[in-house]
Protein backbone atom coordinates (compact mmCIF):
# COMPACT_ATOMS: atom_id res chain seq x y z
CA UNK A 1 0.00 0.00 0.00
CA UNK A 2 1.31 3.24 -0.84
CA UNK A 3 1.26 6.36 1.35
CA UNK A 4 -1.08 8.70 1.70
CA UNK A 5 -0.61 12.05 0.27
CA UNK A 6 -0.26 15.19 2.84
CA UNK A 7 -3.13 17.20 2.79
CA UNK A 8 -4.04 20.37 4.75
CA UNK A 9 -6.51 22.84 4.99
CA UNK A 10 -6.46 26.75 6.01
CA UNK A 11 -9.20 29.27 6.88
CA UNK A 12 -8.78 32.87 5.92
CA UNK A 13 -10.61 35.97 7.06
CA UNK A 14 -10.52 39.52 6.57
CA UNK A 15 -12.56 42.64 6.48
CA UNK A 16 -11.92 46.24 5.56
CA UNK A 17 -14.08 49.27 6.05
CA UNK A 18 -15.66 50.77 3.01
CA UNK A 19 -14.62 54.70 1.96
CA UNK A 20 -14.91 57.22 -0.78
CA UNK A 21 -12.55 57.96 -3.26
CA UNK A 22 -11.48 54.06 -3.17
CA UNK A 23 -12.45 51.19 -6.16
CA UNK A 24 -14.01 48.45 -5.18
CA UNK A 25 -11.88 45.48 -6.03
CA UNK A 26 -12.58 42.33 -4.76
CA UNK A 27 -10.73 38.85 -6.32
CA UNK A 28 -9.15 41.20 -8.70
CA UNK A 29 -12.21 42.39 -10.44
CA UNK A 30 -13.17 46.49 -10.32
CA UNK A 31 -16.90 46.46 -9.74
CA UNK A 32 -18.67 49.51 -9.82
CA UNK A 33 -19.34 50.97 -6.15
CA UNK A 34 -20.02 54.57 -5.33
CA UNK A 35 -17.40 53.08 -2.42
CA UNK A 36 -14.78 50.90 -2.33
CA UNK A 37 -12.72 49.02 0.39
CA UNK A 38 -10.32 51.30 2.37
CA UNK A 39 -6.81 49.38 3.72
CA UNK A 40 -2.88 49.99 2.92
CA UNK A 41 -3.18 47.66 -0.23
CA UNK A 42 -5.85 47.45 -2.61
CA UNK A 43 -8.00 45.73 0.24
CA UNK A 44 -9.45 43.33 -1.49
CA UNK A 45 -10.53 41.28 0.96
CA UNK A 46 -11.65 38.37 -0.76
CA UNK A 47 -7.89 38.00 -2.24
CA UNK A 48 -6.39 38.35 1.40
CA UNK A 49 -8.89 35.46 3.01
CA UNK A 50 -7.77 33.52 0.27
CA UNK A 51 -4.07 34.29 0.87
CA UNK A 52 -4.44 33.58 4.93
CA UNK A 53 -6.24 30.25 3.85
CA UNK A 54 -3.24 29.09 1.56
CA UNK A 55 -0.61 30.61 3.98
CA UNK A 56 -2.26 28.71 6.90
CA UNK A 57 -2.54 25.52 5.17
CA UNK A 58 0.83 25.16 4.32
CA UNK A 59 1.85 26.82 8.21
CA UNK A 60 3.29 29.67 6.53
CA UNK A 61 2.10 32.24 9.01
CA UNK A 62 -0.47 35.27 7.68
CA UNK A 63 -0.69 37.75 5.49
CA UNK A 64 0.72 40.37 7.93
CA UNK A 65 3.36 38.55 8.46
CA UNK A 66 4.65 38.25 4.46
CA UNK A 67 3.01 41.95 3.53
CA UNK A 68 2.75 44.33 6.52
CA UNK A 69 0.81 47.24 6.25
CA UNK A 70 4.10 49.25 7.86
CA UNK A 71 6.16 48.48 4.85
CA UNK A 72 5.38 51.00 2.35
CA UNK A 73 6.78 48.23 -0.21
CA UNK A 74 2.92 47.17 -0.02
CA UNK A 75 0.98 50.55 -0.18
CA UNK A 76 -1.54 49.93 -2.85
CA UNK A 77 -0.49 46.56 -4.29
CA UNK A 78 -2.31 44.48 -5.93
CA UNK A 79 -3.73 41.78 -4.03
CA UNK A 80 -3.65 38.90 -7.23
CA UNK A 81 -0.41 39.78 -7.23
CA UNK A 82 0.39 38.97 -4.18
CA UNK A 83 -1.94 35.96 -4.32
CA UNK A 84 -0.10 34.86 -6.93
CA UNK A 85 3.55 35.27 -4.77
CA UNK A 86 1.78 32.93 -2.16
CA UNK A 87 0.64 30.16 -4.84
CA UNK A 88 4.89 30.40 -5.79
CA UNK A 89 5.69 30.08 -2.28
CA UNK A 90 3.56 26.86 -1.83
CA UNK A 91 4.43 25.79 -4.88
CA UNK A 92 8.48 25.94 -3.83
CA UNK A 93 8.08 23.53 -0.86
CA UNK A 94 6.27 21.11 -2.99
CA UNK A 95 2.21 21.76 -2.54
CA UNK A 96 -0.43 21.58 -5.02
CA UNK A 97 -4.03 24.00 -4.32
CA UNK A 98 -6.45 21.27 -4.41
CA UNK A 99 -9.46 23.60 -4.31
CA UNK A 100 -10.50 27.08 -2.63
CA UNK A 101 -13.85 27.99 -1.14
CA UNK A 102 -14.67 31.66 -0.56
CA UNK A 103 -17.15 34.14 1.03
CA UNK A 104 -17.87 37.56 0.45
CA UNK A 105 -20.36 39.15 3.25
CA UNK A 106 -21.41 42.72 1.62
CA UNK A 107 -25.02 44.81 1.77
CA UNK A 108 -24.47 46.17 -1.89
CA UNK A 109 -23.51 46.06 -4.81
CA UNK A 110 -25.00 42.82 -5.67
CA UNK A 111 -22.22 40.52 -6.30
CA UNK A 112 -23.86 37.45 -8.36
CA UNK A 113 -22.83 39.20 -11.78
CA UNK A 114 -19.33 38.95 -10.88
CA UNK A 115 -18.56 35.90 -8.99
CA UNK A 116 -17.57 33.47 -12.02
CA UNK A 117 -15.08 36.47 -13.08
CA UNK A 118 -13.54 36.06 -9.56
CA UNK A 119 -13.03 32.71 -9.42
CA UNK A 120 -11.59 32.75 -12.57
CA UNK A 121 -9.06 35.78 -11.66
CA UNK A 122 -8.54 34.03 -8.35
CA UNK A 123 -7.85 30.46 -10.11
CA UNK A 124 -5.64 32.00 -13.04
CA UNK A 125 -3.53 33.76 -10.05
CA UNK A 126 -2.94 30.78 -7.92
CA UNK A 127 -2.68 28.26 -10.86
CA UNK A 128 -5.72 25.92 -11.12
CA UNK A 129 -8.64 25.43 -12.72
CA UNK A 130 -11.38 28.02 -12.36
CA UNK A 131 -13.57 25.13 -11.33
CA UNK A 132 -11.84 23.80 -8.73
CA UNK A 133 -12.29 27.59 -7.24
CA UNK A 134 -16.02 28.97 -5.50
CA UNK A 135 -17.21 32.24 -4.82
CA UNK A 136 -19.91 33.10 -2.38
CA UNK A 137 -21.98 35.97 -2.10
CA UNK A 138 -23.97 37.62 0.71
CA UNK A 139 -25.27 39.86 3.08
CA UNK A 140 -25.52 40.80 6.84
CA UNK A 141 -29.39 41.07 6.70
CA UNK A 142 -28.61 44.49 8.00
CA UNK A 143 -27.10 43.23 11.04
CA UNK A 144 -23.96 45.03 12.39
CA UNK A 145 -21.54 47.11 10.65
CA UNK A 146 -21.35 45.38 7.46
CA UNK A 147 -25.12 45.31 7.50
CA UNK A 148 -25.18 48.74 7.84
CA UNK A 149 -23.39 49.30 4.69
CA UNK A 150 -19.93 50.42 6.59
CA UNK A 151 -17.74 47.81 5.32
CA UNK A 152 -17.39 43.88 3.75
CA UNK A 153 -15.88 40.61 5.21
CA UNK A 154 -14.56 37.47 3.39
CA UNK A 155 -13.58 34.28 4.46
CA UNK A 156 -11.94 31.60 2.46
CA UNK A 157 -11.56 27.81 3.40
CA UNK A 158 -8.09 25.98 0.66
CA UNK A 159 -7.15 22.56 0.81
CA UNK A 160 -3.59 21.93 -0.68
CA UNK A 161 -1.42 18.65 -1.06
CA UNK A 162 1.75 17.21 -1.47
CA UNK A 163 3.05 13.68 -2.20
CA UNK A 164 3.83 11.43 0.26
CA UNK A 165 7.72 11.20 1.11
Amino acid sequence: MSPLPDVRTGLGWDSHRLAEGRDLILGGVRIDSPVGLDGHSDADVLAHAVIDALLGAAGLGDIGEHFPDTDERWRGADSIALLRHVAGLLGGDGWTIGNVDATVVLERPKLGPHKAEMETRLAAAIGIDAARVNVKATTAERLDAVGRGEGAVAQAVATILRPAS
